[in-house]
């Protein structure tokens, strides 16, 4: 769906933000881009929709490299949202998702029934669709920016560090959707994180990306953590994953929370008509809640 060749960039001034990285991300799937400040992850994800180029190397994009196509064509045809949201202050819920539709020469009729429609599929009531950004809840905001992002049928959606302002149970409760998201319509996403918790829920795929924009390791988490490629992914997975948990009591389980407050996951609430068990050792039950 998705594929870098080779790509490198060079800012004016010298500095390089991306060192010859190759990658694929496939159709279906979350792949997520995993590093810290000035690893180069915001400016290769920009490079998909031409919001920058390469200064070698090249981008496709469906099979087509995308220094080839209209970039308006390119970037109505890919969800972007931002951790802002990017909302238009001056419109309301239902006209901020409509955007794209009405300028793809919808109907204001079939733009709003769009904009009804993904209101639904992203948890939003109807009630809000005449409300302004500025009275809505970070979360339903970040909501509203999925539901535009994806008003024009976007096969592919891009992802920048949208959920890092928002408190750990809005956050928890948005990575959740997203992942349902993804299995009930099949996008392509493309997420960038500087945080391992939250790539290791919502990522197929994690690439990591070392400072001066080096590609230093593709995999899933497990893979991560069990086989380092080097000693940067190894002190960067161990960093931040020796970190001591808090949890915090919900209506569903016992929410577990890293130092920050960030959700990790939730521990299920025992079974009170359970059966009991004379054993010392944990039931297979009680270790798959644990982990």
């Amino acid at each position: 769906m998705i594929r870098f060749e080779h790509v490198s960039h060079t800012f004016p001034d010298g500095t390089s933000a991306l060192e010859d990285v190759s990658l694929e991300v496939g159709a279906h799937t979350t792949t997520v881009l995993l590093g810290s400040s000035g690893s180069g992850k915001t400016t290769l994800m920009r490079m998909v929709n031409r919001m920058i180029s390469p200064s070698s190397g090249r981008v496709l994009v469906r099979g087509e490299d995308v220094a080839a196509m209209d970039p308006v064509k390119l970037r109505r045809s890919i969800g972007y949202v931002l951790q802002d949201a990017g909302l238009f202050p001056h419109r309301n819920v239902a006209d901020n998702i409509a955007t794209v539709p009405r300028l793809e020469g919808a109907s204001r009729r079939a733009a709003k029934a769009r904009a009804l429609e993904l209101m639904e599929l992203v948890g939003l009531e109807p009630s809000l669709a005449r409300r302004y950004p500025s009275q809505l809840s970070g979360g339903q905001r970040q909501r509203v920016g999925v539901a535009r992002a994806l008003a024009n049928k976007a096969d592919i959606l891009l992802m920048d560090e949208p959920f890092g302002a928002l408190d750990p149970l809005v956050r928890a409760d948005l990575q959740a959707e997203i992942r349902r998201l993804r299995d009930s319509t099949g996008t392509t996403i493309l997420f960038v994180t500087h945080d391992l918790d939250e790539a290791f829920i919502l990522g197929d795929t994690i690439a990591v990306l070392a400072k001066g924009g080096r590609l230093a390791q593709v995999g899933t988490g497990p893979e991560l953590v069990a086989n380092p490629a080097d000693d940067f992914v190894a002190s960067f997975v161990s960093s931040q994953a020796s970190r001591p948990l808090n949890s915090i009591a919900t209506p569903a389980g016992q929410l577990v929370t890293d130092p920050e407050g960030r959700p990790l996951g939730l521990l299920a609430r025992a079974n009170p008509d359970a059966p009991s068990h004379t054993s010392d050792s944990p039931t297979q039950a009680e270790e798959d809640r644990a982990r």
